[in-house]
């Protein structure tokens, strides 16, 4: 009898979602993930004429775009996620399961998962993005990437710790090793991660540990290009890079790339070495690629759709938001940008194309309407990219940026919390949130990482060198 080690794991194929789900006499739509996409499609699907089944790891929603306020105490994570089944709980024909797709079979229409096996009619993957670290496994193991809530909180937590042990430390060195952060990427979250921690390097950790000296503190921001933003205009990216040096004496460092950390000490490609215990990844991301679909599809680590984001050489399988490429938009020929605006658009024009399907009615080509960019730098300080070449700074861009970034949160409840959340810190210049409520062990996450590593490349070596003796016997004979 086989032993089942995870009892959350279905014992290969024993286990048939498909049985478990009510049988409504509906097509069925399977959606993977639980993002911008994948629920803006839910919301503009005719419910009544489909039964809607939505997979995703986790059983909430996150808003990405604020994950660096939870990770630097400005928010807890109730403020920007919300349960997947809360959203649509009036929706009959609405099920949530949260399961890890491991493959996608074409063929019999099925998906594959670590909970079991379901069948589809419409298959819709909205599995957006996972970090990219560019083939670089050292830096995977050891930096800090955000894109999941776990994921801030165990940065909040280490960022914390760093603080409370560098109170209890009699060594410089070290002291300057904790309190020194390093942030890759100067898009928009790196701009507003380093803008965060240079309001609590300047307002708010001072007051908490009054015995440390806060000019040790440093933060660095590293972009590989010629200047910050590179996605926005080059008036907000030199608006940015002033606002952070002059402002929180954020240490910028532009044409320069991360080529090695070792947990302890970053190597820029300078040869500039950075003594820190927390690099931040923020510098790139790539699509969720699910096994299974023809290899042909995906492009440059994204799924290639149609005009209205059906998978190339498929009829019933689509793709939306991050996780898609479309080449059919004449303004945008490289595909759009893996923002939340394209995905949000794609989701809802993907669902009432599903709808005109359905009813045997001609489909309507996406069309993206780019409404701009923003990104905030810190208090009464943001940037703003608007339609009509408008740009706007200062404080009526910080107002603006709150206010869309507020309108897109889930639930009302959220809305509510987290502008209070903002209300309090703006008037208390304080973040109530400092809380170590699950610690972070880092030092023996480094120690694992660094074993692991090192039996991989053990392993390497070992079929390298069994590989050498098999070819020396093939030559030999």
């Amino acid at each position: 009898m086989a032993i089942v080690k995870h009892p959350t794991d279905y014992t290969i194929s024993q286990r048939n979602l498909t049985e478990q789900l009510p049988d409504i006499g509906k097509p069925r739509v399977i959606i993977i993930g639980g993002g911008f996409a994948g629920i803006q499609m839910v919301k503009h699907l005719r419910m009544k004429d489909v039964q809607v089944v939505m997979l995703d790891r986790h059983n909430y929603h996150t808003f990405q775009p604020l994950l660096y306020q939870v990770a630097t105490a400005g928010l807890e994570p109730d403020s920007i996620a919300g349960p997947l089944r809360k959203v649509f709980d009036n929706e009959k024909n609405f099920f949530f399961r949260m399961a890890r797709v491991e493959r996608i079979d074409p063929e019999r229409q099925q998906v594959h998962t670590n909970i079991g096996e379901i069948h589809y009619d419409y298959l819709v993957v909205a599995a957006g993005t996972q970090t990219n670290y560019f083939g670089n496994e050292k830096i995977q193991k050891l930096a800090f990437p955000l894109k999941q809530v776990p994921q801030a909180l165990n940065l909040r937590s280490h960022i914390l710790q760093n603080f409370e042990k560098a109170v209890t430390s009699n060594s410089e060195e070290e002291i300057d090793r904790l309190t020194n952060f390093v942030i890759v990427g100067g898009g928009p979250t790196g701009v507003e991660l380093a803008g965060a921690l240079g309001e609590l390097k300047k307002y708010v950790l001072p007051r908490d540990y009054p015995e440390l000296d806060f000019k040790i503190m440093k933060v660095y921001l590293v972009e590989g290009v010629d200047r910050l933003l590179p996605s926005m205009s080059e008036k907000a990216g030199q608006r940015a890079e002033r606002d952070l040096t002059q402002r929180f004496e954020t240490i910028v460092k532009l044409e320069t790339m991360v080529k090695d950390y070792s947990g302890y000490e970053v190597t820029l490609s300078t040869g500039e070495k950075l003594i820190s215990e927390t690099l931040i990844w923020a510098a790139g991301v790539q699509g969720v690629i699910i096994p299974g679909l023809d290899k042909a599809t995906v492009e440059k680590g994204r799924y290639e759709v149609n005009e209205i984001n059906r998978v190339k050489g498929y009829d019933n399988v689509f793709a939306v938001g991050d996780v898609s490429v479309m080449y059919t938009d004449e303004d945008y020929p490289k595909g759009h940008p893996q923002v939340a605006p394209v995905a949000m658009q794609q989701g809802e024009q993907l669902g009432k194309n599903l709808n005109r399907l359905l009813k045997g009615k001609e489909t309507k080509p996406f069309s993206y309407f780019d409404k701009g960019s923003m990104a905030t730098i810190g208090r009464n300080r943001a940037v703003a990219d608007l339609p009509g070449n408008i740009k706007m700074s200062g404080l009526l861009a910080w107002l603006s940026w709150m206010f869309v970034h507020l309108m897109f949160l889930v639930s009302f409840r959220q809305k509510l919390i987290t502008l209070g959340n903002w209300v309090w810190n703006y008037f208390t210049y304080d973040r109530g949130t400092r809380l170590i409520i699950r610690p972070f062990n880092y030092r023996r996450t480094v120690n694992e990482q660094k074993e692991e590593l090192e039996e991989h490349r053990n392993d390497e070596q070992k079929e390298t060198h069994a590989v050498s003796q098999e070819d020396e016997g093939t030559v030999t004979s």
